[in-house]
């Protein structure tokens, strides 16, 4: 079942797709999918990331792949939902997308083992973690200014359960920009699987429902501007939409979002 969380109407409801262009609600009412404000699929918990997660996008960067996870943490301002706008800031110079596998947990994890690990997730989404080179210190501890902007991570449109999609290890990934292809993966060369990540962070750690694990991004990045329409899909997921908008634009000139 594919399912999304909307504002409409003054109220925020359960959403499913129909065969037709237009969303039923949670209490039946059938709505255009233009009427509504598409949120983020899930309230979320903690947020982990991945970073150089594809062996193909760390050769991209001059990087050797990991031996151990790169994660880090991400605030929930980072989050928006399908159709949003992401602002770049005036002063940058590159600024790209990253396509990504995001998985939902569904119930109380705890040193759970790699061959039991789907048994704790609820779905699956899509991520696109947008990052501003400009900020990045280091690969191995981006700073905050990297990733936890506000809006620099949309999510959705749909989260989809985790019955629904047989292999999430065998997924097609790619980004359109302005309706060019740019990226094209899969989550098979991920270096670091999702079981593995949710034993290997449950080893520490106690997951709880509603953490998110975004599990990083293959090669193929490329600078976006504003006006960008950027489209990340995974085969089974659906398609996210977003746009760049220039912070000017976004907040006024008076504003500063550096």
């Amino acid at each position: 079942m594919k399912t999304a969380r909307v504002a409409y109407d003054g109220a925020i409801h359960v959403a499913h797709p129909t065969d037709t262009d237009a969303l039923r609600l949670g209490d039946g009412r059938l709505v255009a999918e233009q009427a509504v404000t598409f949120l983020p699929p899930v309230v979320p918990g903690t947020i982990f990331a991945l970073g150089l997660n594809y062996a193909d996008h760390a050769k991209e960067l001059a990087f050797k792949a990991p031996e151990e996870p790169l994660v880090f943490l991400k605030g929930p301002n980072a989050l928006i939902g399908h159709r949003a706008r992401t602002v770049r800031p005036d002063n940058v110079d590159y600024m790209h997308y990253e396509c990504e596998l995001a998985v939902v947990i569904g119930r109380k994890a705890r040193n759970v083992k790699a061959e039991n690990a789907y048994d704790y997730v609820r779905g699956y989404t899509i991520a696109n973690d947008y990052a501003i080179r400009d900020y990045l210190e280091n690969y191995y501890r981006p700073n905050l200014r990297v990733k936890n902007r506000d809006g620099c991570t949309p999510l959705g449109p749909w989260l989809v359960d985790r019955e629904d999609i047989a292999d999430p290890m065998n997924l097609a990934l790619r980004t359109h920009v302005n309706g060019r292809l740019t990226q094209e993966g899969s989550t098979r060369d991920m270096i670091f699987s999702v079981p593995w990540l949710i034993e290997y962070l449950s080893s520490f750690m106690t997951l709880a429902p509603g953490d998110l694990i975004l599990t990083g991004t293959p090669e193929g990045l490329a600078d976006t501007r504003p006006g960008d329409e950027i489209v990340t899909e995974i085969e089974g997921l659906g398609r996210l939409v977003n746009t760049i908008a220039a912070q000017s634009e976004y907040y006024g000139s008076r504003h500063s979002a550096a």
